[in-house]
Parts: structure tokens; sequence; C-alpha cells
């Protein structure tokens, strides 16, 4: 992809016509003031995705200050791409439920994107979350659907069922994590890919090949990785508490990967992180 087509506006047209900001920002582990601060510097940078989830315990405090960011600047609610998602996978009432409290939270209006979290609970759970998941969309209160961290069994059991092909897949993509089986699967269903954890929490900055393309084009090492990670296609959601780094996070436009540099870093592949897409 090239760099003329890549900006901090760029987006991605989903499946169901909605488009989603290429560039997101992650509020996990950010708990009350500080994902309340973030977020405004998140806005404040120009981005204009917020991913928050009931689990993070936040989605009072990020709907706070996107509501007081267009306020303060008579930028339109809809031009913030607002994420969260489904904690406990109970069944189909407790989900419906479970949107409602979101909403009351975050006092938006609605939900750009609502995913499930994640594959635990077994495969009828999984399909009576989805179908709530879907029937409150159709209602018009949540706008797009999808899922994270599903393996490809899970994503097979709920297109089998007949229900509604999930929109996106949220879930732990970076060099060291490439999961192309999974990637390949949703490719081929146009399954929207969301990179979480995109720099690899920090653990991998000092890799030899990080610093050696760091260095090469003069960026810093979360800036190669978020630059490989839209490269890739996927939507990219780095986290920060810090505002430098919220703000040069945003610094990845300017330069490109080869081709040859992006299959270099697909061969890092291992795993670093715990793996639920195998769960029954």
């Amino acid at each position: 992809m090239s760099t003329k087509k890549l900006s901090l506006g760029s987006k991605l047209k989903l499946r169901d016509g909605h488009e989603i900001p290429r560039l997101g920002f992650g509020t996990y582990e950010l708990d009350g003031q500080d994902a309340y601060n973030a977020v405004m510097w998140a806005l404040e940078s120009g981005y204009r995705h917020i991913d928050s989830a009931e689990w993070y315990e936040n989605e009072k405090e990020v709907g706070s200050a996107i509501l007081d960011y267009c306020k303060a600047t008579s930028l339109p609610r809809s031009e913030v791409f607002y994420t969260t998602k489904l904690k406990i996978n109970g069944g189909y009432e407790h989900t419906k439920k479970a949107i409602q409290r979101s909403l009351d939270a975050c006092q938006l209006g609605y939900i750009d994107l609502y995913l499930i979290h994640g594959p635990l609970g077994g495969a009828q759970a999984r399909k009576d979350c989805w179908r709530a998941i879907c029937d409150v969309q159709n209602d018009g209160l949540i706008r797009s659907a999808g899922i994270s961290t599903f393996g490809i069994r899970h994503m097979q059991d709920l297109i089998g069922e007949g229900l509604p092909v999930p929109t996106v897949h949220q879930i732990d993509l970076h060099p060291f994590q490439v999961r192309q089986e999974i990637v390949t699967f949703c490719k081929g269903h146009d399954i929207a890919l969301e990179a979480w954890a995109p720099l690899v929490r920090g653990m991998r900055f000092n890799h030899p090949s990080i610093q050696a393309l760091a260095k090469k084009y003069g960026k810093e090492p979360a800036q190669v990785l978020l630059r490989y990670s839209l490269q890739k296609g996927y939507v990219a959601l780095p986290k920060s508490s810090s505002k430098k780094r919220v703000v040069s996070n945003t610094d990845i436009f300017d330069f490109e990967l080869s081709e040859d540099e992006l299959i270099g870093l697909d061969g890092l592949d291992e795993v670093t992180d715990w793996d639920p897409t195998t769960c029954p």
C-alpha cells in the first residue's frame, strides 16, 4: 500500500458499509482520570477511533472525554468511532443487558462497533451472545458488530449456524504473532482485522530487526511496528498513558516499508501472549 494513500484520516470500508479509521487508540489498563486524559490527548492529536471495553472499566471516562472534546471543538459525535466489548459470554438476555449497560456508561447514544471480547464459555454461549448482538444491531444501537481473539473453529461455528458473518475481528497481530491461518480465513470472509497490541506491549522494541529498521528510517521502534500493521491492511490500536507517545504514534505516514521488509518482519513469528483461540 502506497504511503500516499495512508494518512491519519485514512479509513477502511467494512463489509456492512460503515467506515472505520485505520489508526485507533486503545484504552486497556487505563483507569479513571488517566483514561479520560489519554483519550483527550488522542483526540487532540487527531485520532478519531477510540477502543474501550466493559472489561476495562473505563467506558464512562472514555465516553466523557469524547463528549467533552466534541462539545469543546464542535466536532460531531459521528466523527469519532467508538468501540466497546462484551465482558462475559453469558447468553442472549445477559448480552442485551450488557449492551445497555455500556450505552448507559458511555452516554454516546450508540456504539460504532461492539465485539464479543473472547471465545470463552462454549459454542452455544457464543452463538446466543452473537444473536443478541445482531438483534440489537438491527435496532440501530450498534452500527457494526464483530468478535475478538476467536480461533478459526469459533468463527466457523457462527458462520455455520447461518448467523451473520462478523464484520471485524480484533486480535493481537504483529511481526512476532502473525496468525497467518486466522488472517487468511478472515480475508476470505471479508472480515476486517484489527491489530490489538500492535506494539507487542513494548517487549520487542530492542529486537535487532526492529532496531535496524528504526535506524534506517529515522523512526522509533513503535512507529516501525505501527507502519507494519497499517501496510498489512490492519486497523492498528496502539495504547499509551504518555502524551508524548500518544502523539508520536501518529508520526507514521512519512515513510514506507518495502515488500521485502514486510516479509522479513513476518518471519519473526513467535507466540508472545496468552492465546485463547484454541479454547473449547
